[in-house]
């Protein structure tokens, strides 16, 4: 095993003294926390790229038996976001109306070969979920992770959710890598996220001007923002319950609001 070096975080210098891979510590945090995090999100976390989330903070916790301001003292530093950094130059367009929005996201998905995260309950858009299994059917490679906040507010989300299980069996692997996460965010832990994104692109729907409900704008992001809100959406996968099955999809209590 290489010895660390100085700059090494204590979380990696955490996993180092115990003598474990990152594909071992992955796996023996999921134990903990019941999630899906992988060797490269681990790998992540330790270098300060992106910030644990709370379970999985706690699940490391108890994994390394430290306390978290020891552990992630390299990420809770002050941190400089995309936005900041690059300014709008990350924002590509300004979507204001409904048809934009939908083209956009369908563009997104079209375009991922790598890696498409989809996030939210609300999803009802024939079109759109359309393109989500065409995606999954026609590129066996691409990773596709859908987070939900609760269960589906409406009855064409969760025959969406259905019908990828039938594409795709989410315990297989595919060259040893998982390719469909299906998983839930209970709704008192964390408020719900809207955004599709892949590994060049990414769209963020914003709320309606005209109704509670409804998104009707928002905004295409670049590559630089993508990748940002693929690993945000791979950090919420980690941590929440998986929906894995046709039963367990027809076993949720559809909101239909």
């Amino acid at each position: 095993m290489a010895a660390a070096s100085s700059t090494d975080s204590a979380l990696k210098r955490a996993r180092l003294a115990r003598n474990m891979t990152l594909e071992e510590a992955a796996e023996a945090l999921n134990v903990f926390t019941g999630g899906a995090a992988d060797a490269s999100l681990l790998s992540a976390w330790e270098s300060g790229r992106r910030r644990t989330g709370k379970r999985n903070r706690a699940g490391l916790c108890a994994l390394y038996r430290e306390r978290p301001e020891v552990l992630f003292a390299h990420q809770d530093g002050p941190a400089t976001s995309v936005l900041e950094s690059s300014g709008t130059a990350v924002v590509v367009k300004v979507l204001t109306r409904w048809t934009e929005l939908m083209e956009a996201m369908v563009g997104v998905v079209a375009g991922a070969r790598e890696q498409l995260v989809v996030t939210g309950s609300r999803s009802r858009e024939k079109a759109y979920l359309a393109a989500i299994e065409t995606a999954v059917a026609q590129h066996p490679d691409l990773v596709h992770y859908r987070v939900l906040y609760g269960p589906p507010r409406h009855r064409a989300l969760a025959d969406h959710l259905v019908r990828l299980l039938e594409l795709r069996d989410p315990s297989a692997r595919r060259n040893g890598v998982k390719t469909l996460h299906v998983r839930m965010v209970e709704p008192d832990e964390a408020l719900e996220r809207f955004f599709v994104a892949s590994e060049t692109a990414a769209v963020v729907p914003l709320p309606s001007f005209h109704g509670a409900d409804g998104f009707d704008c928002g905004v295409l992001l670049g590559r630089e923002a993508a990748v940002g809100l693929v690993h945000h959406g791979r950090e919420a996968c980690a941590s929440a319950q998986p929906v894995e099955t046709a039963d367990a999809v027809r076993a949720l209590s559809i909101r239909d609001n």
